[in-house]
């Protein structure tokens, strides 16, 4: 017979603690340094809604190797709402949108090369703004 003991039961939590430690990354909202955004406005850059920064047009840029966690954690919604946002936006409004990189090296690239750029990583690098950390 298996016996449940104080020590075992804190084990089990520690473990189950670092498991879920390891797949919450944490996810770096970057924009180019030309704009300025407030960490309330991402969610509004990347469903289409806020559309200008200034006189200069935001271009969101998506990473697909951190999608469902940004989703979820910034914006709330799930891939296939988001997908269905986007595809409502592009008949209704003319929207396009955003560009899908493939990793957080592609995703800095482009917001550094891009003026009105919004992308999110999973660690930061020079040559970009921080708008917000979750």
């Amino acid at each position: 017979m298996h016996r449940t003991t104080p020590h075992t039961i804190l084990a089990a939590t520690a473990l189950l603690m670092a498991l879920a430690g390891a797949q919450a990354q944490s996810v770096i909202v970057v924009s180019h340094p030309s704009i300025s955004l407030t960490a309330a406005e991402v969610r509004d850059v990347f469903l289409g809604e806020k559309q200008l920064a200034g006189a200069t047009k935001l271009v969101p840029v998506d990473n697909s190797s951190l999608q469902e966690q940004f989703l979820g954690k910034l914006i709330h919604l799930d891939l296939a709402k988001y997908g269905s946002v986007w595809t409502k936006k592009s008949f209704r409004e003319g929207l396009t949108a955003p560009a899908v990189k493939g990793s957080d090296a592609e995703v800095l690239d482009f917001v550094r090369r891009t003026p009105g750029a919004v992308g999110y990583v999973k660690a930061s690098a020079a040559g970009v703004t921080v708008v917000t950390q979750q």
